[in-house]
């Protein structure tokens, strides 16, 4: 866990961390506490690495890997009916 919070910063993560920290400010300036959750979600985002912010959006990282039967031509043999 340490390792991934101290290694593989690039912009998306500083701006997560920073608009969710922005959020939470705001929120607790004006008093809506449930914004804190909101500004807490982006935060999290960016300093723990998950979701968009830790680059798991693209590059292959959700590629789920199709069924190999599905590139076979499957043969349907039809019946005429008369």
């Amino acid at each position: 866990m340490k390792q991934r919070i101290l290694t593989g910063w690039n912009l998306r993560r500083i701006l997560y961390t920073l608009i969710g920290g922005a959020i939470i400010i705001q929120s607790v300036l004006q008093h809506e506490w449930i914004g804190i959750l909101l500004g807490s979600y982006f935060a999290s985002m960016g300093i723990f690495s998950f979701g968009c912010a830790g680059g798991n959006c693209f590059n292959g990282n959700c590629y789920t890997n199709t069924n190999s039967n599905s590139t076979k031509e499957n043969k349907i043999e039809y019946e005429e009916i008369k």
